[in-house]
């Protein structure tokens, strides 16, 4: 087993006993590997505040027995359908639903198409964070 230790342009491989020379576009690369592992933080508040808008994709009636104000109801099966609709307000999205399955998923479709998007997950618990 092999392990690394990284100090300022280097890599020490512990199993080949030497030191390994990194330029900084492989550090750089490393780390935003970490930061997709580890997730950096959405500021959902600083999208709300600079015009973006939330879709919530759950059912109509899901969307009736509760939803954050001012989002708006797409469901997933009808989110394709509504592509251009959205392009054409060039803002960014923030998707809902649930658990944040369903607003994965439709924040890939999005992000497909070319619509800045951001899955935010469980409606309530976004709610929660935006408040």
């Amino acid at each position: 087993m092999s392990f690394y230790l990284i100090v300022t342009g280097c890599i020490y491989n512990g199993l080949k006993k030497k030191w390994i020379t990194i330029d900084t576009i492989k550090i750089k690369f490393m780390l935003n590997i970490l930061r997709k592992m580890f997730g950096a933080q959405t500021d959902y508040k600083a999208l709300l505040h600079n015009g973006a808008m939330i879709i919530d994709v759950r059912t109509e009636a899901e969307f009736k027995s509760g939803h954050i104000k001012n989002s708006r109801n797409i469901p997933l099966n009808i989110i394709t359908g509504k592509i251009e609709e959205l392009r054409n307000k060039e803002k960014p999205v923030i998707t809902v639903c649930r658990s944040g399955n369903r607003s994965g998923m439709a924040q890939s479709v999005l992000a497909a198409a070319g619509i800045e998007a951001y899955n935010g997950g469980a409606w309530n618990q976004l709610e929660a964070k935006i408040q």
